[in-house]
């Protein structure tokens, strides 16, 4: 069974049909930039433009960054601020043409589905999603029960947002070394979610998860096991499908 899954991203915005039986891109997906500003209205367009490029007329899952309820959005960290309040399903659905459309936090959607196909497969425990990208999304499970809208990215590390320090943007940004964004950025944002949570388990996700090998073996002194993401950047394209296989 195939469906159909956007990841709405501060920087990009992808999509594709979704192989439910292998958790897997049916189709190579299809990638426009965000537009900026991120407005409702400029990314619902996107959003269309990506579905109707496969010529898909089902139900569609949708990811977005920041804090869902419902599909009523309540929080916009890297997209724009006129976003909260919005009932993002609704407004997609609109714009699709009356699609059922299904709204679900980017992170969240990644983390649902690592631990259906992905590292987290068959995982009890405590194991905490960590996307790196624009920002730093999180997808908390306890005996793989999702625990929604962690958004642990916004915690505070050293007086600063964490994602502002230890985002895969911070290291471009401030032109960092692997080392060095891996030693002083992220190793101390890992600590500070490990005091917190105490997890088995961290996966890192997002597309600097390609990258692995540079940077996860420079981090040291973390009590759980870290490995990247293996469904990488397409997980959340992956878990928006899940959705909306599940609507």
């Amino acid at each position: 069974m195939n469906v159909f899954g956007v990841d709405i991203g501060g920087s990009g915005i992808k999509g594709a049909p979704v192989d439910l039986e292998r958790g897997a891109l049916a189709e190579e997906r299809y990638k426009v930039l965000t537009p900026q500003p991120a407005t409702p209205d400029g990314v619902a367009g996107c959003v269309v433009e990506v579905v109707e490029h496969f010529g898909w007329t089902g139900p569609v899952g949708v990811t977005f960054p920041g804090v869902v309820t419902g599909s009523t959005v309540r929080t916009a960290a890297n997209v724009d601020k006129s976003w909260i309040d919005v009932d993002a399903g609704a407004l997609l659905g609109e714009r699709l043409g009356g699609r059922p459309v299904t709204v679900l936090n980017d992170a969240d959607a990644a983390g649902t589905a690592e631990m259906t196909y992905g590292a987290g497969r068959g995982r009890g425990g405590t194991v905490i999603l960590l996307t790196l990208g624009t920002g730093i999304g999180s997808a908390l499970f306890v005996d793989g029960r999702l625990v929604p809208n962690t958004e642990l990215g916004h915690l505070e590390l050293k007086g600063h947002d964490a994602e502002t320090r230890a985002s895969t943007k911070a290291k471009e940004d401030e032109d960092l070394t692997w080392e060095h964004w891996a030693k002083r950025r992220l190793t101390k944002y890992l600590a500070h979610v490990e005091m917190l949570f105490s997890p088995e388990l961290f996966i890192i996700g997002g597309g600097v998860s390609r990258k692995a090998d540079r940077f996860l073996p420079l981090i040291e002194g973390i009590r759980a096991e870290i490995v990247p993401a293996e469904l990488q950047n397409n997980a959340g394209i992956v878990g928006a499908g899940m959705t909306a296989g599940a609507g």
